[in-house]
């Protein structure tokens, strides 16, 4: 298992990396490490602000976290709470996906009586529509148009399933599957 930590506007100290693989060394003892892909730790200091996002891919399931604090140790200590809170919440649906031993329940310290809508989605709309063929210039502008923060096409130049949205910074990003 191997840990990747990346700066923004920061220098990585060995201090500050060290810090980072223990804490992240926290969420790993849930999970067999052959499991395990490549963690990433990206560290961002954006006017006083620290912000501290970690990924954590495992079987094809991603855990990701991101927290904002004016200190960098208080990021990377809450990012790894809310990622124990994430695991904690999922457990049984991410022991049922990683079958074979992966995932460690045993070490999950057992939550107060769950209801079972809190283990289960509750889709309360499904919408359906006609796909149609668009290069990406397009489905952001149909995205724009329609006043909305993500949108569905079918990209005209892979013919995959596509999904382009807007981040929080105000520039786009794009989904395309990979198999």
């Amino acid at each position: 298992m191997a840990i990747v930590v990346r700066g923004k506007n920061i220098d990585i100290t060995p201090a500050l990396k060290d810090y980072v693989t223990k804490r992240v060394g926290k969420i790993t003892k849930y999970f067999d490490g052959a499991s395990m892909g490549e963690i990433t730790a990206i560290l961002t200091v954006n006017k006083g602000r620290h912000i501290v996002e970690v990924t954590v891919p495992i079987n094809g399931i991603l855990l990701r976290g991101e927290e904002e604090t004016p200190d960098m140790y208080t990021s990377i200590d809450l990012v790894i709470e809310k990622l124990e809170k994430q695991i904690e919440k999922y457990k049984t649906k991410l022991s049922r996906k990683l079958k074979g031993g992966s995932f460690k329940t045993d070490l999950i310290p057992a939550a107060p009586l769950a209801t079972a809508s809190e283990d289960e989605f509750d889709i309360v709309k499904t919408k359906r529509f006609a796909i149609k063929p668009m290069v990406v210039d397009e489905a952001v502008m149909q995205m724009n148009l329609i006043n909305h923060d993500f949108y569905v096409f079918a990209n005209a130049d892979t013919e995959e399933v596509n999904v382009v949205y807007r981040r929080r910074d105000g520039r786009y990003g794009l989904i395309e599957p990979e198999f």
